[in-house]
């Protein structure tokens, strides 16, 4: 399967609610870094980051996916519950860097239009 397949099927997972099938596509060390917010580091510290930002299935358009070797990067929208509990809707590009066929690292710019 291509890195960008991995990505694709991990998101479908996301969008269902379904955490641990997301995970699953994920190194135990994976690194998250959500440039000028917050950087998570290895899948315990994602999962329960998850359980509250993504308490309701985030809804992805993905707009581009650019892969070249390790790295995918997806560029689009994504309507989450923000503070307030309300949806909001951000834009995102991800950059996905993989090792041996998981997410090992994302780099993440995510800002409200």
């Amino acid at each position: 399967m291509t890195n960008k397949a991995i990505l694709e099927k991990a998101n479908a997972a996301i969008t269902q609610g379904d955490h641990e099938g997301f995970l699953a596509h994920c190194t135990e060390e994976t690194k998250w870094i959500f440039v000028g917010d917050t950087t998570l580091q290895g899948k315990q510290a994602v999962r329960q980051w998850m359980t509250t930002a993504y308490a309701e299935p985030p809804k992805f358009r993905v707009e581009h996916f650019i892969a070249e070797g390790d790295f995918v990067t997806a560029i689009g929208t994504i309507s989450l519950k923000d503070d307030d509990g309300k949806t909001a809707l951000y834009e995102y590009c991800d950059v996905w860097r993989f090792r041996d066929g998981k997410m090992d690292e994302l780099k993440a710019f995510v800002i409200k239009p």
